[in-house]
């Protein structure tokens, strides 16, 4: 929970309220627009939530915060934010980010999981091994696309040719209005990243749902365009 003693001056006066140890990771933005804005490289409470519903999402917020940065002055039961997960994008997608509690996942929804052998896969029993630089087909409407980068073994999971879900690899940038990458989250190696978002422009999506940053929609030929012009960006870097 929050710190309601470094709470940033920039929230407006009132229940909710985002402290200093907020890394600026965009989520409670993405989740609450309504509620949360960013002021100077943090996120803030710009708008206190006025009915349920809008309570309802800051909460989600708060809950899905990675830092924890989000509090209240109330007492709220958390389960409202925790119950509302994971919320669903588009058709029967859902979209949650936590592979920390890739076990309890498995455990509670009977999945197989899903990694490259050079993120330690056979290490924590991963169900599904990727191996090499080849894509793997899970099932007729999935494969899975080994994209080195942000780690060695970084993979992306592409649903029939439509929903990209990158991890840590490909975002949108609300700032630049195109999609980009993150340099300062790249802990394996920016060329081989930049290689990989190459390799992507071979593909068809129409959806790009990150681990971290902003989710985007949009037709496969205007994709293609953004990616185009992050690959560009990237090697200037």
């Amino acid at each position: 929970m929050a710190n309601i003693a470094l709470r940033l001056p920039a929230n407006v006066p009132g229940d909710f309220f985002v402290d200093s140890t907020c890394i600026d990771c965009d989520a409670c933005r993405q989740i609450a627009p309504e509620t949360f804005s960013e002021e100077r490289d943090v996120s803030v409470v710009y708008h206190q939530p006025e009915n349920e519903t809008e309570t309802k999402r800051a909460l989600m917020a708060l809950v899905a915060c990675p830092t924890a940065s989000i509090g209240t002055v109330e007492h709220h039961d958390a389960h409202l934010g925790i119950d509302a997960f994971p919320s669903r994008i588009a058709d029967h997608i859902s979209h949650r980010d936590d592979v920390a509690d890739h076990e309890r996942f498995a455990k509670r929804f009977g999945c197989e999981r899903v990694m490259h052998v050079d993120d330690g896969a056979h290490r924590l029993g991963i169900e599904q091994v990727l191996r090499g630089d080849e894509p793997m087909k899970l099932d007729k409407d999935l494969i899975a696309i080994p994209v080195p980068g942000h780690t060695r073994g970084h993979a992306v999971l592409l649903y029939r040719n439509k929903f990209l879900f990158t991890g840590d690899h490909l975002a949108w940038s609300p700032t630049r209005r195109t999609l980009t990458a993150f340099r300062s989250a790249c802990w394996y190696s920016w060329e081989a990243q930049t290689r990989s978002m190459e390799k992507l422009l071979s593909y068809d999506f129409e959806w790009v749902l990150p681990g971290h940053g902003r989710i985007h929609h949009d037709n496969a030929e205007n994709m293609r365009i953004h990616l185009t012009r992050c690959v560009e960006w990237m090697k200037t870097r």
